[in-house]
């Protein structure tokens, strides 16, 4: 635990070329606040509110701790996925009783896909110049 104003479990989530840095405070109101942002306002999917507050819904925390991350890079899926992450890697420092649920949802496992590099002579990783017949 983290002693600042007010004590809290850090967490930091990857997903894709996303990271995020997660504060999690308990004995809290529910709220979560992402890049100084409301989720509200953050995010405008629902699913992507419904992404971050798995890890919360598991381990029955939803609206008993408040949630402040920053996050970089990527898009909004893979920032939802980055924080997601993070949330349940503070979750499981706050409690580790918590480690089957998150465990069995895999909610802890760092999603390894990442975009595939460029190869010289393609125009992308995997496409080709076209030809046209003579």
């Amino acid at each position: 635990m983290y002693k600042s104003k007010k004590p809290y479990f850090y967490g930091t989530g990857r997903r894709k070329s996303s990271v995020a840095r997660v504060h999690l405070f308990p004995n809290g109101t529910g709220s979560i606040t992402i890049n100084g942002r409301d989720i509200d306002n953050y995010f405008g999917l629902e699913t992507l509110k419904l992404l971050v507050r798995q890890p919360l819904v598991t381990t029955e925390q939803l609206g008993k701790v408040d949630i402040v991350a920053t996050v970089t890079g990527g898009g909004v899926t893979g920032q939802a996925g980055a924080i997601r992450h993070g949330v349940a890697r503070a979750l499981l420092l706050a409690n580790e009783e918590f480690r089957p649920a998150l465990k069995a949802a895999g909610f802890l496992t760092r999603d390894p896909r990442m975009k595939e590099r460029k190869k010289y002579g393609l125009k992308a990783a995997r496409r080709a110049p076209q030809f046209s017949k003579r």
